[in-house]
């Protein structure tokens, strides 16, 4: 059954620690997944958070600390003695362990490791610390089956009940020759089918993806998602394997990955929660908002060129807002298009000309229809022809601009390497502000002085 925290719960758990009732604490929290655990210590002081912490059994407690968000777990293991985090560090997988001692300063690294008394556990958590965190090194677990090719499939079960005691999902046994080179799968159906006296090189499946330790965590996600894996091996430069990724992290990459992405769109610099202070809030929203404020300025300086005009007409003034508006919004569309795409590498063979062809359409068609409904409007309720071919002209200028822009820009920032997510939201809606003003007040001196 789902848990669903409330705030009775949370009362009535705080009100037992603060009894220092330890059996109707545990009871509260004995049947809970480790997420929930988590999610509960998110509710409590650091004290409370320990007090239930020491309840639990070795394996759960490593667990809670993996689902901690990565400034609740810093802040939380800062009052724990270094023995007490090598145990729990021993329960968990080499990846999650690897994560978990990687926050850590070098100083204290050594320390935690020091006190790991599996030394082939610490021996693979300072392997995958040497990978950078963002690689399929650094997602990898070290935990996985291997066989000899030359076995026969007697041999791989018997060793396979030696390996599966450290493994906790065992979805492929991996076939390599006497140098560890990679060189083919074998899924648990076939060894149950196939008779004990063939050899593992006859039955293997030699067509297997695989990615090497450097490979980008995004591309990891890509791969997997495109193939449907639910693991994915890992070689070093010589095809040796080293290790495997499984769905969970990945699925891990795709969530902090749409949580960045999503933050950059909406004009937030760092990766912040909710809960964070004030000042750390802030701190990550105010660049943009500069940006924002320096683009208001410049819109002021462009309408303080055109104020003349404006104060000849001041009825145009009535559909700054509007132009404005459209504008940032087909920009935001465009760009938004072309990051998805490119985030998940469905851009096709379409390059950068191609691409601008097929907006200019669909922007073009877009502008016939909206600027006919605005010009409709104005030729019924304006008394002032000009004012209304100004205005329906300026909403197609400015939405086939914005739609234009929108998708150049995250394509060249791609072509930098820089995130294209940074061309989305507040950076695309200041500029085609700026230049939907400028073209609309531009039109509009030709066409009052035409008509």
């Amino acid at each position: 059954m789902q848990f669903e925290l409330t705030k009775e719960y949370i009362d009535e758990l705080q009100d037992h620690i603060e009894k220092s009732d330890e059996v109707k604490t545990f009871e509260l929290v004995k049947d809970l997944h480790p997420a929930d655990i988590a999610e509960i210590y998110d509710e409590l002081s650091i004290d409370e958070a320990r007090f239930i912490h020491v309840m639990l059994d070795s394996e759960d407690a490593a667990e809670v600390l993996v689902e901690l968000e990565e400034d609740d777990r810093e802040r939380f293991l800062k009052v724990l003695p270094s023995e007490d985090i090598a145990d729990f560090i021993e329960k968990l997988d080499s990846d999650d362990a690897a994560d978990v001692v990687g926050e850590f300063s070098e100083e204290k690294q050594e320390e935690v490791l020091s006190h790991i008394d599996d030394l082939e556990q610490a021996g693979d958590i300072v392997d995958l610390l040497n990978y950078d965190e963002d690689s399929a090194g650094g997602l990898m677990a070290k935990e996985l089956i291997t066989v000899n090719e030359n076995w026969n499939i007697m041999t791989c079960l018997q060793e396979m009940r030696k390996q599966a005691k450290d493994v906790d999902e065992i979805y492929y046994v991996y076939a390599v020759d006497d140098n560890e080179v990679l060189k083919g799968t074998l899924s648990l159906k076939k060894l149950l089918l196939t008779a004990s006296n063939r050899k593992i090189v006859n039955v293997i499946n030699t067509d297997v993806i695989s990615v090497k330790t450097d490979t980008t965590s995004e591309e990891v996600a890509n791969i997997m998602d495109k193939y449907d894996l639910v693991v994915l091996p890992v070689v070093d430069p010589l095809n040796r394997l080293v290790g495997r990724i499984t769905i969970d992290d990945v699925v891990d990459v795709i969530r902090e990955e749409a949580e960045r992405d999503y933050q950059l769109v909406s004009g937030i610099t760092q990766d912040v929660e909710s809960t964070d202070s004030a000042w750390l809030l802030t701190r990550a929203r105010i660049p943009w908002l500069f940006i924002g404020l320096f683009g208001g300025i410049i819109a002021a300086l462009v309408m303080g060129v055109y104020e003349v005009d404006l104060g000849i007409n001041p009825r145009m003034a009535f559909f700054i807002p509007l132009i404005a508006a459209m504008g940032g919004n087909v920009g935001v569309q465009s760009s938004s298009i072309i990051v998805q795409a490119l985030a998940n590498n469905s851009m096709g063979f379409e390059g950068i000309g191609q691409k601008l062809l097929k907006e200019l359409g669909v922007a073009s068609i877009n502008g016939i229809i909206l600027s006919t409904v605005i010009f409709a409007y104005n030729y019924f309720f304006s008394d002032s022809f000009a004012l209304t071919l100004t205005v329906s002209t300026a909403l197609f200028s400015v939405i086939v601009f914005a739609s234009m822009f929108g998708t150049v820009v995250p394509m060249l920032l791609n072509r930098l390497k820089i995130d294209p997510a940074l061309a989305t939201g507040p950076f695309i809606t200041t500029v085609n502000d700026i230049m939907g003003l400028f073209l609309y007040l531009m039109i509009a001196r030709a066409f009052f002085v035409i008509f």
